[in-house]
């Protein structure tokens, strides 16, 4: 029987995980607890690639190597795995695992991945390798607002791969597109992966959706980039899109008016709108089209006066009432109410002015007379009262005033910053062009993209932005994301009882498989601790001497080669317990780390031989696509991530800026 190359390679990474573990014990002197905690942690990655359920082999494993360390007590195993089930079902974050998921499911069965993409391809059609790129935004777009990665490269293999097929584009890219697209969604928020990293390590989930925010951008606009290079460089293997696919079909009554007037569309439709060459087409719907046409320009002209009113806001006013401004004295009440408080009394046994002798005195250079000096002699004049500066500072009474550093005083309106002004005149002018180029066929690919793409966008943006902002938790922002999903299914009339059982079905099992695989990891990395395998591997890595720099490159390159045999739930729940208490010692932030890491771990479903997104595409493609073909797709998507990951670590502002803006 002939074995395939992908089965040999697995045997070989076991073997070679065996033998190590083997030389491991042999070359020690002693055998310790510890050594005993990284075979177990060998046989547990051994045992996931034989294909065991991955949850219930931590468990297992862990449950027995527990019983080994408390000395083959019954009582003290059973009482860790209750604990420690206990704990993840405590854990608030993960609350928002199947509310996420739930709405994954009704957005992927509310059909507007089909819409997207027809949108997007006729939207980009001049664009090189338009086909291409518009599958990695649908992806990007899809793959945000489900999370779900089977489920967003099954759905676009079925749908652009035929198309791209079609259009004369190599399977290798085609795959490569597809494949990647589909990945984006385990590092851009709202993102399931990012939860469980956040629930193990300790780190803000709402932290980790904020930071993962620009990188996820980054890496998605790297893809495109490399496909439009590609196809400028490489014609053949992402030839243009030929006249008849980058056809739009036009109405009826949209046709008779492109036939009697202008063909742009503004000015068409105003021309008709007055009565002239309106080619009988009702009023209504030329009004119903001058409408859609100018929703950019009311868009815009809504954020310029809010944006213009905040940037022009006054300035707050500082209450100073109640404040005294250094040097000054307090002057005596002249009456002070009874019942109230007064002046301690002077006379034997109350508060009096030190001796000078030997006591505190005046410091040196204070003149106790009056100075002859006329500037000094106002001190003892009333002073004028205390005022606010522009940036909330006391002026000093009696100081002379000064000119304001800013353009407006507290309370007084602003001057617009002249980036406020570049901005809006950029904004203006691509308005113009839109304008300029809007004809009737791109006004029907705008009204396709607002019944499509805007609808996902709002959604995600709804979800995103209220926890980004602190506006609701994780969990409220999931609900409300859920909700989304419900309203969106019924506007396209896809909610119906078959599609809400088979939603709730597939989230109670993504659910269950997350959850346990929590109670199995808790318990393994309990019984990893107890048997002193954390204190080995800390050990051993600070006695490298390792600098910052090396650590990170080490840990990367360890996530990087787990990601072969491994998944990326996997490497989050038996591995980050094992790095997160080295970051300490090397002073490395959790959610820089976990950025990282997030990045990283895309490899798990682009790395062969596992690679899941290549079986799942696989398994909906023509016969003649091998998976030799899908592999070579993702090599070079696989090196647009390396690149990624070390732009992140050279520039760190990528992820760590908006966190830092948000949350001071």
């Amino acid at each position: 029987m002939k074995v395939r190359k992908e089965l040999w390679f697995g045997f070989t990474l076991m073997a070679l995980i065996i033998a190590g573990a083997l030389y491991m014990l042999i070359s020690v002197d002693k055998i310790t607890n510890g050594h005993i905690g990284l075979l177990m942690l060998s046989l547990v990655v051994v045992a996931i690639m034989l294909g065991f359920p991955t949850a219930f082999t931590l468990m297992g494993m862990g449950m027995g190597f527990t019983w080994w360390a408390y000395d083959q007590n019954i009582h003290k195993t059973l009482d860790l795995m209750v604990q420690s089930a206990y704990k993840v079902m405590a854990n608030d974050v993960l609350i928002s695992i199947p509310l996420f998921v739930f709405m994954g499911y009704l957005v992927e069965r509310a059909n507007l991945i089909e819409k997207l993409f027809q949108s997007l391809h006729l939207a980009l059609s001049r664009l090189p390798g338009a086909l291409a790129v518009a599958t990695l935004v649908t992806c990007a777009v899809f793959a945000t607002a489900t999370g779900i990665v089977g489920a967003v490269v099954t759905l676009m293999g079925l749908l652009a791969l035929p198309a791209m097929l079609r259009g004369g584009y190599s399977v290798p890219l085609s795959a490569g597109a597809i494949t990647a697209g589909g990945c984006l969604g385990i590092l851009i928020p709202p993102s399931v992966m990012l939860i469980v990293y956040g629930a193990t390590a300790g780190v803000s989930v709402v932290k980790l959706y904020a930071g993962a925010f620009f990188p996820g951008l980054m890496l998605a606009g790297l893809y495109i980039m490399y496909v439009i290079i590609l196809a400028k460089v490489r014609p053949d293997m992402a030839p243009p899109l030929s006249a008849e696919a980058r056809k739009v079909p036009l109405p009826a009554q949209t046709q008779r008016l492109a036939r009697s007037g202008d063909q742009r569309a503004l000015p068409g439709l105003m021309t008709a709108l007055r009565g002239r060459r309106n080619a009988d087409v009702p009023i209504a719907y030329i009004l119903k089209q001058l409408f859609i046409a100018l929703l950019p320009a009311i868009l815009f002209a809504v954020v310029a006066i809010s944006s213009y009113r905040a940037a022009t806001a006054p300035l707050p006013v500082e209450d100073v009432t109640g404040l005294q401004a250094m040097g000054d004295e307090v002057a005596e009440p002249s009456a002070p109410d009874e019942g109230g408080l007064a002046e301690p009394p002077m006379d034997d046994g109350g508060l009096a002015e030190p001796p000078t002798d030997g006591g505190l005195a005046e410091p040196p250079g204070d003149l106790a007379e009056p100075p002859a000096d006329p500037a000094a002699a106002t001190e003892a004049a009333p002073q004028p009262p205390v005022t606010a500066t522009t940036d909330g500072l006391a002026e000093p009474a009696g100081a002379a005033p000064t000119a304001p550093s800013a353009p407006a005083l507290a309370g007084e309106p602003r001057a617009a910053s002249t980036g406020y002004w570049i901005g809006l005149g950029a904004s203006g002018a691509a308005l113009l062009a839109f304008y300029a180029l809007l004809s009737y066929a791109r006004l029907e690919i705008f009204k396709m993209l607002l019944s499509s793409f805007f609808p996902l966008l709002v959604l995600i943006l709804s979800v995103l932005g209220s926890i980004v902002f602190g506006l609701t938790t994780p969990t409220e922002a999931a609900a409300v994301g859920a909700l989304g999903g419900f309203v969106l299914a019924a506007a396209y009339k896809q909610l119906n009882m078959r599609v809400v059982t088979e939603s709730v079905y597939l989230t109670a099992k993504t659910s269950a498989m997350v959850c346990w695989l929590f109670v199995g990891s808790s318990i393994f990395s309990a019984a990893f601790a107890l048997l002193g395998g954390q204190e080995l591997v800390e050990s051993w890595v600070l006695g490298m001497n390792l600098t910052k720099t090396e650590f990170l490159v080490l840990s990367q390159v360890i996530i990087f080669i787990l990601g072969w045999p491994l998944e990326w739930t996997e490497i989050i729940v038996i591995f980050m317990p094992i790095f997160i208490p080295l970051l300490d010692n090397f002073g490395v932030d959790p959610l820089f780390f976990g950025l990282l890491v997030a990045l990283n771990l895309q490899t798990a479903f682009l790395s062969p031989p596992v690679a899941m997104a290549a079986f799942y595409l696989k398994g909906v493609s023509p016969p003649h696509v091998t998976l030799n073909q899908i592999f070579s797709g993702m090599l070079p998507f696989m090196g647009i991530q390396v690149v990624a990951i070390i732009l992140l670590y050279q520039f760190p502002a990528i992820g760590l800026w908006l966190p830092s803006v948000l949350y001071k």
